[in-house]
């Protein structure tokens, strides 16, 4: 069989791949948007990548010109600069619970108002507080627990918390609370 001249061969193939293609575009026009998608997420990436290298590039050229001063701010302190002189509070990794952000001091396994307020009061704990062993509760702990109680419940244990250590976090959560089951 003679060959055809190339133009006819070459439009012929355009031909039965255009029909290929037609036979496939249902399946190609589901895939599309996700490989679109893909291809930009892909051109993203490397443009990304080839941003960090001209920054990486850069960095350890302008090191090399300018070498980093070794120096550090008067006003910064860290804990390795600090010699242990016994001034202030241990710092073994144990949580610090004294002082104007503190929740509730522990000394000795008994708790005490925080630092620079006046010494707490001696009141009965009502007996939702002792229920609850509210003495021992952290604030999420309380949190947690406040859905079960009644509105006579959490004013008691306002009042108990106003008159013994009148943590601000524990009255503002309690009274948020009362206001709430109050509405209900």
């Amino acid at each position: 069989m003679a060959t055809a001249p190339y133009g006819v061969r070459l439009l012929v193939g355009a031909a039965v791949t255009a029909l290929e293609e037609t036979r496939k575009l249902p399946q190609t026009i589901l895939m599309y948007p996700m490989t679109v998608a893909s291809n930009i997420a892909h051109i993203v990436m490397k443009v990304q990548q080839d941003l960090a290298d001209l920054v990486i590039k850069g960095d350890s050229t302008l090191e090399s010109i300018f070498p980093p001063k070794d120096e550090q701010p008067e006003w910064a302190t860290f804990d390795e600069d600090v010699a242990d002189d016994g001034d202030g509070p241990a710092l073994d990794g144990e949580r610090l619970t004294e002082g104007r952000f503190a929740l509730y001091t522990v000394t000795d396994g008994v708790d005490t108002k925080p630092q620079g307020s006046t010494a707490a009061k001696t009141t009965s704990a009502p007996e939702i507080a002792e229920e609850l062993d509210y003495e021992s509760l952290t604030l999420a702990q309380l949190r947690a627990r406040l859905q079960s109680l009644s509105v006579a419940d959490l004013e008691a244990l306002l009042a108990y918390e106003e008159a013994s250590k009148a943590r601000a976090p524990f009255q503002t959560l309690l009274a948020n609370r009362i206001t709430r089951a109050s509405a209900k």
